[in-house]
């Protein structure tokens, strides 16, 4: 193991992430298992990895290195990791064949295809640089986005082509919008037909949101680069789909874009019509229409209608082999799959996501008693039976007879990757990743009347004789984002804080996955009470069971949501909170996008009194306890404004703060040394605002 500091070694693995194997794929005949795998625990750089289910042996089929790559980025590729939350090179994507024959990915804005029998890599001549590429099912030939359109290319290389391209400015076809990957989980906008002959693809008109404009204050001389950001009240882009055939004819999906402007998702298999998931901007309905492919009508299949929202979940809508609708519902207190007309599951079991639609079943994910805890089902009409039992949480991906899981628990560092082949256990897929010499210190709780699902962290060694302990909260606290899992992963910086001096709280509040639709919702139009309480019970409740926790010296540190809650909490609790780390936070949710901002507070054009409720800029006048603003300058998802209008607010009000930028940072610090350094910074900002 490294001597270097816990800082310094998360940094320099990307969170011990770097090394561990991802991204897996059965193929169709179960003969293999392809994967992502970079060399080492320190190796930004991913490769394309197989299985052999045969044999257990693992084999490289793509390096980066052996393909001259050097990793350039382009601005759309940037952001479309950005939206995936992707920190790591290489290869970070890939898209198979229905048999799982081929492959293609994008390298520096290449495109490449790999024979998986052979291992035979080759680029093919495109049109670059190249995003989202994806093989027909038949793997015949490849489509593509470049420069706004979608394009086509045989895999020996011939004919690359058009197949639509803009029709005017701000305009492009077969992308995601940026409301769709960052809110919705759709990270792409075009799906082959099953026999491989044409393309629904989404073409989308930013032409009528606004122009945000992103500069890097530490770059003078760079012109601002200007971002089409749909603000919540504000206009969203224009999403409609086609059928595009390889001849480049288009027919247009006819539904009421007026009335159900969001595409949620599509799916189109070999067992029945194309699938498309639209939501109405209040997000409180949310159709499941079947396409026509001749002709582009569409018939309503499904209305889901909520009083709130309609919660997306990943898996669905699609049909089973024979030909019915398999969809999660949220009703009597459960998310149930649904097959057909009949529910298959129901509470206490709260399913999270549909995996894989087998002949007879279906395999999902989900929680049941234990919300920190995920594990996998097999779903029949007659029953559930669980996957995966041991604690801990698991997830995983199958294709016929072959069922791959990853599994972490708070035993073991890191995930342990098994595959199986008809119900047996025939291969590990090592990890390469770091360990990261942590020894947790770690207690899961249920806390309070609400039993939160809380985790407290005591200092390795420490013993109630060594006196009381200052008290740092460290949630996300906001919807989705779960912290409190049974996993060593989630908590291993939060040790390293409390083996700094400090008993160290994480919580997940309403609002948060894995509890069910009315937790969820039971922070409808109030986003800041809610949340914030549910910290406060936690705290004192934990207490109450560790006398050890000095309520006389407490602090919060958050990120994201947790950075908006963290500055929440000492401007409206003071009387409990003593210091503040506000990490990326939101504090004017007029300046947060529609999707996300809107589902949860409405339109602020309708009901601006909610917006100034959870709005931090007023409260600005009350801060008397100590507060560090932690902010990217070019942070595309929470901008920098937000930072500099609670600093001003601050500063109008005379009350003290300190602000840290990170220079050419976006909303996760991914440098090595910053990364670093700003947990330093913390732990010496902490220290210094709780000292006695």
């Amino acid at each position: 193991m490294s001597s270097a500091s816990f800082p310094r070694r998360s940094a320099r693995t990307q969170g011990f992430t770097l090394g561990a194997p991802r991204n897996f794929t059965a193929t169709g005949n179960g003969a293999a298992v392809l994967f992502l795998r970079s060399a080492s625990g320190t190796d930004p750089r991913n490769s394309l990895w197989a299985l052999d289910t045969a044999t257990g042996q693992e084999r490289v089929l793509a390096d980066p290195a052996a393909l001259q790559d050097s990793d350039e980025v382009s601005p759309e590729e940037q952001a479309r990791r950005e939206r995936a939350r992707e920190r790591a090179g290489g290869i970070t994507g890939y898209a198979a064949d229905r048999a799982g024959d081929s492959v293609v990915f994008m390298l520096s804005g290449r495109l490449f295809h790999t024979a998986v029998a052979t291992g035979e890599t080759r680029e093919l001549p495109v049109r670059r640089p190249v995003a989202d590429p994806r093989l027909d099912p038949d793997g015949r030939r490849v489509s593509y986005v470049s420069g706004g359109a979608l394009r086509v290319i045989e895999v020996d290389g011939s004919g690359d082509r058009a197949l639509a391209e803009p029709d005017g400015p701000n305009i492009t076809w077969g992308a995601a919008e940026f409301i769709a990957a960052e809110e919705m989980g759709r990270f792409r906008g075009h799906w082959w037909a099953p026999d491989g002959s044409r393309l629904l693809a989404a073409r989308v008109d930013e032409s009528p949101v606004q122009n945000w404009y992103l500069g890097d204050p530490n770059d003078p001389a760079r012109e601002p680069s200007p971002m089409r950001y749909p603000a919540a009240g504000t206009a969203n882009a224009e999403v409609g789909l086609a059928l595009v055939g390889l001849d480049g004819e288009r027919v247009a999906v006819d539904w009421d874009r007026q009335a159900f402007p969001y595409l949620v998702t599509a799916h189109w298999s070999r067992h029945g019509r194309p699938l498309i998931a639209v939501q109405a901007r209040d997000q409180r309905t949310q159709l499941v229409l079947a396409v026509d492919p001749d002709t582009g009508r569409t018939t309503e299949v499904h209305r889901d209608t909520d009083p709130h929202w309609v919660e997306i979940k990943p898996g669905w809508p699609a049909w089973t082999p024979d030909g019915r609708l398999v969809r999660i519902s949220a009703e009597d207190g459960a998310y149930r799959l649904v097959v057909g007309d009949r529910p298959w599951t129901s509470a206490p079991l709260q399913v999270r996501g549909i995996l894989d639609i087998g002949e007879d079943d279906v395999l999902v994910s989900a929680s049941e008693q234990d919300p920190t805890q995920v594990h996998l089902y097999r779903v029949t009409e007659s029953g559930v039976e669980p996957v995966t039992t041991a604690p801990g949480v698991h997830s995983g991906t199958r294709s016929g007879e072959v069922l791959v899981t990853a599994s972490s628990t708070l035993d073991e560092p890191g995930t342990r990757v098994r595959v199986r082949l008809g119900g047996r256990e025939i291969a590990e897929i090592a990890s390469r990743a770091e360990d990261p010499g942590v020894d947790l210190n770690v207690e899961l709780l249920r806390l309070g009347e609400r039993e939160l699902c809380s985790a407290l962290l005591l200092p390795n060694g420490y013993q109630p004789s060594d006196g009381p302990l200052p008290v740092l909260l460290d949630p996300y606290g906001g919807p989705h984002s779960q912290r409190v899992l049974s996993r060593r992963q989630g908590f291993l910086t939060s040790q390293w804080f409390a083996d700094q001096g400090f008993a160290v709280l994480v919580t997940d509040g309403r609002g948060m996955a894995g509890r069910g639709p009315d937790w969820d919702r039971a922070i409808a139009g109030d986003l800041a009470e809610p949340p914030l309480q549910d910290q406060v019970d936690a705290l004192h409740a934990a207490a109450a069971q560790h006398p050890e926790l000095d309520l006389d010296r407490v602090a919060i540190r958050g990120w994201s949501f947790g950075g908006y809650l963290a500055a929440l909490a000492v401007l409206r609790r003071p009387d409990v909170f003593h210091a503040a780390v506000v990490g990326a936070g939101v504090v004017d949710w007029r300046l947060y996008d529609t999707h996300y901002t809107e589902r949860y507070l409405g339109d602020p054009n309708e009901a601006p009194e909610v917006y100034e409720a959870n709005s931090l800029l007023a409260d600005a006048p009350k801060l008397d306890r100590p507060m560090l603003i932690v902010h990217g300058t070019v942070d595309d998802n929470v901008v920098l404004a937000h930072a500099l209008r609670l600093s001003a607010a601050l500063t109008a009000a005379a009350r003290p703060h300190t602000v840290l930028p990170l220079p050419g940072v976006s909303h996760m610090p991914t440098d090595e040394t910053t990364s670093e350094n700003l947990l330093l910074l913390q732990v010496d900002f902490l220290r210094k605002s709780l000292a006695r």
